[in-house]
């Protein structure tokens, strides 16, 4: 029977019951169509559906592994990852549906992590525009170019809440917040997966990594992660419980353990806290191998008992590691393994491929005209300068070094990324293509006057090698003499974060300080360009130019989002969502930190460092602008909160500069006394507003005795009568405060 002859069978024996007959009752039709092919499944096919193998590309094109290739014939794969184009896709899909016994359709998979082939900000950036209508945006410009070329699934978000900046992965996520996490988290669901599952834009999102990779210990990627429950409960889960409210229709576990259970055997994760907890319906992915991985993590014996453990945890589909396709059968005809744990994990994968709609078509998205139409277009390249510029953080400005007028007679570029074009892109750029991107250099070279001479000078390689001392940096001090302003672009090359890209030494690598300092003694207007994947201990830099733009990497047209905020045409907004440090010896270093029973003070014997102050270089919430604001009137509706009442909390935000400019006003909060120790403050609201030059305007957060909620001693959750502070400002250190008191 062919593919089309099987589903028809199917949806004719739904209709015969009543199933399919109103448009809301697709789920009983879908429950039938699934049921009705698990039944008719072989162990070794239902295996396959629980099998992910990778596809590549090589220098001639996408390629696959012939031995996978044989595994879709004989239905033994139920989904390939990093095969994308829609040609090909259709190519891979077409044998799953006309060569296979039961033609079900692959679903394949890509890490789509801050765009497709146009390419945003790294997810660290975008979350500093603190703009959720724009995040939400760039997923759903993602799920619309990675659909047209076959893709079905992303492996993203990453909803990890990182505190430890030498931790590379730290560029893949949205800081160190909770509460600002999870709203992003929503928003990136919502735009990856749209309203309608089954539409032909519509991707499934994956939330990643399951659960606390963010903590690996010492920021060494893969690492343990040692925490407390209560951490867990309160810092690391709450982004995850947002994808799953989301309705995210799969979660990957993560390479970590945790209390000494790696997380893709750890029961209590996954099926207890996920299925039972949250009533998360969709289907749970390893990370690559990590079911192999189990073996030197010391938990198994061999893969075989890894492999087990894995589903007996509540683990749906193997990436890569092919322990569930060599193992599982043998355990279930051995009664080591029961059949029904498989039904279950082939139902729910089964459940996700209908909900896509891959039955009904299962070439959805490989439409080669809408690839043509979609990929790259204008619209989308807007959209990611608007977006990159947004995130941008000017770190420091002093004297109004920036903006630099368009019309100067010279600039000069100088610094081992002025030149650079793929390092724009950031890591996990997938299908990213640097050689469509444009270097700082060459977007100033497009924005300045026609008369304006642009001058340029490596000076140093990011690594310090390659341009030696006398002839490298003596050019680059010659060419800043002889311009009229200096543009400095420094930072990371895109391999130094990432997965895998941990740094002991979050400094500029490489003699870029050196470079910075030498600039700066040139006596010309300098401005530096920071391109780099994670907050970085800059205090050389700051205290060597007056001027410091955060640019992290910033995507596909990156170098003409730099230049409209250099240049003045775009004033910066962007807020930091991570600390930076003054010291990496300061690390972890968050500002939502407790308080200890002996908090800094010119008293010796208190909480603190020898050498360097408590306080950051940069706090979370920091960002300046080209123009200023001042915060007044804070006012509280009331001075008491009953359990079902409403607090309203007001201040008035005014432009003082001379330009129209945005503000994100912060709101925090302070339990003062709890039945345990609380944070130093917690974001608990933000508005991002546009306020004319001169004017001002009165931002208003409505709090209820919900949002003072938290982990009580006995490890429920609910709030405690007593005084909380308020605090609202521009950033969480600069705050007007006031108080009022829950009531019992």
């Amino acid at each position: 029977m062919t593919r089309t002859g099987l589903f028809r069978v199917l949806m004719l024996t739904a209709l015969f019951f009543g199933l399919l007959a109103p448009a809301e009752s697709a789920s009983p039709g879908r429950k039938l169509l699934v049921e009705s092919l698990l039944s008719r499944m072989t162990l070794e096919e239902k295996i396959g559906q629980m099998t992910l193998f990778t596809s590549t590309w090589d220098q001639t094109g996408p390629t696959v592994n012939a031995d996978y290739l044989a595994y879709v014939q004989q239905g033994k794969c139920g989904g390939l990852f990093n095969a994308f184009t829609a040609s090909y896709t259709r190519y891979l899909q077409n044998i799953a549906v006309t060569q296979t016994r039961l033609k079900i359709p692959l679903l394949f998979g890509y890490d789509v992590i801050h765009g497709h082939r146009t390419i945003f900000p790294i997810p660290l950036g975008e979350s500093c525009t603190w703009n959720l209508e724009a995040l939400e945006r760039s997923a759903r410009i993602a799920a619309i170019e990675a659909s047209a070329e076959g893709i079905h699934w992303v492996f993203s978000p990453m909803v990890d809440i990182a505190r430890d900046p030498r931790w590379g992965r730290v560029s893949e996520g949205s800081g160190e917040d909770v509460f600002l996490g999870s709203l992003i988290a929503r928003a990136k669901v919502r735009g990856y997966q749209g309203p309608d599952l089954s539409a032909p834009d519509s991707v499934i999102a994956c939330a990643k990594h399951f659960a606390a990779y963010g903590a690996a210990q010492a920021g060494r990627d893969y690492n343990t992660t040692d925490i407390s429950d209560r951490t867990l409960e309160e810092t690391y889960l709450p982004p995850f419980r947002a994808c799953s409210e989301a309705g995210a229709r799969t979660f990957m576990t993560a390479f970590n353990e945790i209390a000494g259970v790696p997380c893709t055997a750890n029961r209590h994760l996954i099926t207890d806290t996920l299925r039972k907890r949250w009533g998360f319906e969709g289907f749970v992915v390893t990370d690559y191998t990590s079911i192999n991985e189990l073996v030197p993590h010391g938990i198994a014996s061999d893969e075989a008992e890894a492999g087990r453990l894995a589903l007996q945890a509540g683990v749906d589909m193997d990436m890569q590691g092919a322990v569930y396709l060599k193992h599982l059968a043998t355990m279930v005809r051995k009664g080591e393994v029961p059949e029904a744990l498989i039904d279950d994990a082939v139902r729910r994968i089964l459940t996700v491929k209908a909900e896509l709609g891959l039955f009904e078509h299962p070439f959805k998205g490989c439409d080669e005209v809408r690839e043509a139409r979609v990929v790259f277009c204008d619209e989308h390249l807007a959209a990611s300068r608007e977006i990159a510029r947004e995130s941008f953080v000017l770190l420091k400005n002093e004297g109004g070094v920036l903006p630099f007028r368009k019309d100067l007679r010279s600039i000069a570029v100088i610094g081992p990324l002025a030149d650079a074009t793929t390092d724009l892109l950031g890591n996990w750029h997938g299908a990213g293509d640097g050689g469509k991107v444009l270097s700082v250099l060459g977007a100033v070279r497009e924005a300045v006057s026609s008369s304006t001479k642009v001058l340029f000078a490596k000076g140093t390689d990011v690594s310090g090698r390659g341009v030696s001392r006398p002839s490298g940096l003596r050019e680059a001090l010659d060419t800043a003499r002889k311009a009229d302003a200096v543009l400095l672009v420094l930072g990371e090359t895109e391999t130094m974060s990432g997965e895998a890209a941990s740094r002991s030494d979050i400094d500029l690598p490489g003699r870029q300080n050196e470079l910075a300092e030498l600039i700066a003694r040139s006596g010309k207007p300098v401005a530096a360009i920071l391109l780099n994947g994670r907050p970085l201990a800059i205090t050389r830099l700051h205290k060597a130019v007056p001027a410091i733009l955060e640019a992290w990497y910033p995507g596909s047209m990156g170098g003409k989002a730099i230049c409209d905020v250099v240049f003045g045409d775009f004033s910066p907004s962007g807020k930091l969502t991570m600390t930076f440090p003054r010291s990496v010896g300061q690390i972890p270093l968050y500002y939502n930190m407790k308080n200890t029973g002996r908090p800094e003070s010119e008293n010796k014997y208190t909480s603190k460092y020898i050498d360097v102050p408590n306080s950051p270089l940069y706090p979370f919430g920091h960002g300046l602008s080209y123009t200023t604001f001042r915060y007044s009137d804070l006012r509280l509706s009331a001075k008491t909160l009953s359990r079902d009442g409403r607090l309203a909390v007001s201040v008035t935000v005014t432009n003082t500069g001379a330009r129209d400019g945005e503000e994100v006003v912060q709101l925090y909060l302070r339990d003062l006394v709890g039945s345990v120790t609380r944070p130093i403050r917690q974001l608990a609201g933000f508005r991002k507003i546009h306020i004319p030059k001169s004017e001002s305007r009165t931002v208003t957060f409505d709090l209820a005795a919900d949002d003072l909620a938290f982990l009580r001693a006995n490890m429920s959750w609910g709030t405690e009568p007593g005084d909380f502070e308020v605090l609202v400002g521009g950033d969480s250190e600069n705050l007007l405060k006031d108080t009022f008191h829950l009531l019992d």
